[in-house]
């Protein structure tokens, strides 16, 4: 009767760990997915806002809004400030990835439709995946490789199609690939940094680093708000309150419960998505190949995420960002 008893108490505190696995992994997707379509809303209106406003003084206003929010969130949870190495690595990440990647992006959408932007942008999830494998302890699992071949294939295609807008300068597909680099290297430094660093106040830091490092176009920014249209500044500030603020945070909270190559996996489908946006609100309508690859790169991302839980990867309570309050 006793060892029923005991039994019946393992199998049930199995089910209750099993239960707190899968409400972060599910939780974990929700972020994932916001963070991609805030993402993918991004290019549309970078392309949008950036006839207005000069790539360094778009970015000095959007990171100024995105950390006015960031401040707000972590004056409620109060995070844990980070020190020595892994202040390091967020002000790093921050420089690469919040400032000079925003100031690059918002350059060479003066030169790319929106699409193909995102296309040469999301270069990047091959560059992390292949570093994080190496470098990370990530490996290479079967699903997360079949996935990231199929959805890349599907970006070549949608590559080779176009957007329907004309070609393309060699300066703005530099700047796109350029951006990518440095969006694999701020990827990484993150995903270091979140083993170590409060993920609120990664991102809180992270974005402050990025508006200092574009502060030398603060007065241009000012000259521009004074002649730009409501529209375009606002914009502008969408820009910081969505995919600055938000989709960082829930970028964070995903990826401190994912492999960072799984993550990048999924940033896959946001070419796919800003194509279908642009083409909604700009006018720059996709080819055959365009919708073909991007049916494929969703269906890459799909399968790149059928990975099993592992329990050692549960993160602690101050990993969440949240319970730390």
């Amino acid at each position: 009767m006793l060892s029923q008893i005991r039994l019946y108490e393992m199998g049930t505190y199995a089910k209750t760990d099993q239960v707190k696995l899968v409400v972060p992994n599910r939780l974990a997707a929700i972020a994932a997915v916001v963070t991609v379509l805030l993402w993918a809303s991004s290019f549309v209106v970078i392309r949008f806002s950036g006839s207005e406003f000069s790539p360094g003084a778009m970015a000095f206003i959007r990171l100024s809004v995105g950390t006015i929010v960031l401040t707000a969130v972590a004056v409620i949870y109060r995070p844990p400030l980070p020190r020595g190495r892994g202040l390091a690595l967020v002000v790093g990440y921050g420089l690469l990835w919040f400032g000079v990647y925003t100031v690059v992006l918002n350059w060479a959408e003066q030169h790319l439709d929106a699409g193909t932007a995102a296309l040469l942008v999301n270069f990047a999830p091959i560059l992390v995946a292949v570093f994080a494998g190496l470098f990370l302890g990530e490996g290479f699992p079967r699903p997360l490789v079949v996935g990231m071949v199929i959805a890349f294939g599907g970006v070549v295609l949608i590559a080779l199609g176009g957007s329907g807008v004309g070609v393309n300068d060699r300066l703005g597909v530099m700047l796109g690939l350029l951006a990518a680099a440095l969006y694999a290297a701020g990827v990484l430094l993150q995903k270091v940094a979140l083993r170590t660093v409060n993920a609120i106040a990664a991102t809180w830091v992270g974005c402050a680093v990025g508006m200092v490092a574009t502060a030398p176009s603060a007065l241009r920014a000012v000259d521009e708000i004074g002649t730009a249209p409501p529209s375009a500044l606002a914009g502008v500030v969408f820009l910081g309150v969505g995919p600055t603020a938000i989709a960082f945070l829930t970028w964070a909270y995903a990826l401190n419960r994912t492999d960072a190559g799984t993550m990048a996996a999924t940033t896959l489908a946001v070419p796919a998505i800003a194509i279908l946006l642009s083409w909604t609100f700009l006018g720059e309508v996709p080819t055959i190949l365009g919708f073909v690859g991007g049916a494929l790169a969703l269906g890459g991302v799909v399968i790149s995420r059928r990975r099993s839980t592992r329990p050692e990867s549960r993160p602690t309570e101050q990993a969440t960002g949240v319970a730390s309050h």
